[in-house]
């Protein structure tokens, strides 16, 4: 046991079975290659963790691909793997290849709980008593460093337009029940940017790491969105009394910087309409 314990946090990898490019453009295999091979540099690693979006298609092959790349590099460092569940994945073949959608792994003192916020065949992320009940149970029961909470939507709110209505709906219940437990840090993405911010009553770090698959561009002008070649992750501590240290690494490439995609308004509004919580101001 430490008191220290070292996480490799990727997501949203948006991995296609058959090889396809994402958006035509991004070879995403290629992309985790490559962070892959960026994050080799690091000193140790004792978790990875892979927030959600792993696939685009949903298919068992692109679970299969990630975990064939996942697990021998995080064996070869005595590291343990953590899978949480995103829009883009599909319950079954996740399950088929990866295991269960929600799990409590222990880590060197330290408990890593994934909790499924997917809402099926919509964008936006849902957390309903169900599953508060069964990580309010899990928190119940203290571990000897803390916990640390794996999902996809971030539970704090969006930095850019298009996930104002694909954001997480009502985080409150999640924050007071992390808040209640001996909860240490949450991890996410979806935001496909690098973001490190707090919430909750207790103020609870909150790391979300850059996408695999591309990177948002939070500087482009609204009402458009715009989205760029990029691959990321981010390398986080965490010890056992709270303190968090979170860099973003970079794993480039030549083309680092050119447009994957430049949405209007109209698209914008047409994702909501799809795929959005229709709640939402």
């Amino acid at each position: 046991m430490t008191d220290r314990l070292r996480i490799l946090h990727l997501s949203d990898t948006h991995l296609y079975g058959d090889g396809r490019l994402h958006y035509g453009l991004v070879d995403t295999l290629a992309g985790l290659d490559r962070v892959l091979v960026r994050a080799g540099e690091l000193e140790a690693v004792d978790l990875v963790v892979a927030s959600g979006d792993l696939s685009d298609d949903g298919s068992a092959a692109s679970y299969r691909l990630l975990r064939e790349r996942l697990e021998p590099w995080a064996a070869a460092r005595g590291a343990v793997v953590a899978y949480a569940m995103g829009n883009h994945d599909l319950p079954g073949p996740f399950e088929e290849v990866l295991g269960a959608r929600e799990t409590v792994l222990p880590v060197r003192g330290f408990r890593v709980v994934t909790v499924d916020t997917t809402v099926a065949r919509s964008g936006y992320g849902l957390i309903g008593a169900e599953r508060l009940d069964r990580l309010r149970e899990v928190l119940a029961t203290p571990s000897a460093n803390g916990t640390i909470v794996v999902l996809h939507h971030p539970p704090v709110p969006p930095t850019t337009g298009l996930f104002e209505t694909l954001r997480l709906v009502d985080p409150a219940p999640l924050l007071d029940v992390c808040s209640q437990g001996d909860v240490r840090l949450i991890l996410g993405g979806h935001y496909h940017h690098a973001l490190a911010t707090s919430a909750g009553g207790r103020d609870i770090p909150v790391v979300v790491a850059p996408a695999v698959a591309n990177t948002t561009d939070v500087l482009w002008p609204p009402p458009r969105e715009r989205a760029e070649r990029g691959a990321g992750f981010a390398m986080v501590e965490l010890s056992a009394d709270g303190t968090v240290r979170a860099h973003v690494v970079r794993a480039p490439a030549a083309d680092d910087g050119e447009t994957v995609y430049d949405l209007s308004a109209e698209a914008i509004a047409r994702i909501a309409a799809d795929a959005g919580w229709k709640g939402a101001s």
